[in-house]
């Protein structure tokens, strides 16, 4: 059966990461958490302290960026990493979380990892989370899903994720964290936060992780039931 390319698309911490490794790993497709991508792009950055407004520094600076992904089996976990470091811990912390709309929103840097990402779905067969698959990645994507989740939930579990890491920030910090993504990655100009026309929303508020996953198999059944039925037409 022909493989599909999975897009779920959405704001922070409403569940997407973790609904698409999930989805991921029951359909045996590839994880791509784009987002990881653009938070190494800003470790990168703040580690060589690049002038986001010198398109110069910008540019050079990508050339020199090589992100790849690599299942850890001690940890089960798809981990990024940064010109063969593993930097999948340093990138979750709050530091990065604070600058990575700032970086994300550079229009060089969104054609880097766009041209880097449609590459690696090229063969179908993945599952991506991020900002803008369904819109600009992949806007053929079979699969469309736009997730989110009121503010107050999508913070109190941000600071649960981070608890785990023992990283201990305050909720309200957290949640003007979010706020501020939130205007960031829907105002800006280059492949701004946006649910596609022909995606399904999915408000994740009052949701389990097993239940998202449902949802999005589901929505995947009907998909690939549809192209056999097609195909058996044919």
């Amino acid at each position: 059966m022909k493989k599909i390319v999975i897009a779920l698309d959405g704001h922070s911490s409403c569940g997407k990461s973790t609904t698409a490794k999930q989805v991921a790993a029951e359909l045996g497709y590839a994880y791509i958490d784009t987002g990881a991508m653009y938070r190494a792009v800003t470790l990168y950055f703040l580690d060589h302290h690049i002038s986001l407004t010198n398109p110069k520094e910008v540019s050079d600076a990508l050339k020199n960026i090589d992100i790849t992904f690599h299942y850890n089996p001690k940890t089960g976990r798809n981990e990024t990493y940064l010109n063969g470091l593993n930097v999948e811990d340093e990138i979750r912390k709050m530091y990065i979380s604070n600058q990575v709309s700032e970086v994300s929103v550079v229009p060089a840097v969104r054609h880097a990892m766009v041209a880097q990402q449609q590459k690696m779905g090229k063969r179908r067969g993945v599952v991506m989370d991020g900002r803008d698959i369904g819109t600009a990645v992949f806007p053929d994507a079979e699969v469309k899903i736009f997730m989110t989740a009121d503010v107050d939930t999508r913070a109190k579990r941000r600071q649960q994720e981070l608890l785990v890491k023992n990283q201990l920030v305050n909720l309200t910090d957290i949640k003007q964290n979010l706020e501020k993504r939130d205007l960031i990655d829907s105002t800006r100009a280059e492949s701004p936060l946006r649910r596609a026309e022909d995606a399904d929303l999915l408000d994740t508020s009052h949701m389990t992780i097993d239940e998202q996953v449902e949802f999005v198999m589901n929505k995947v059944a009907s998909k690939l039931l549809e192209q056999k039925y097609s195909v058996e037409q044919d």
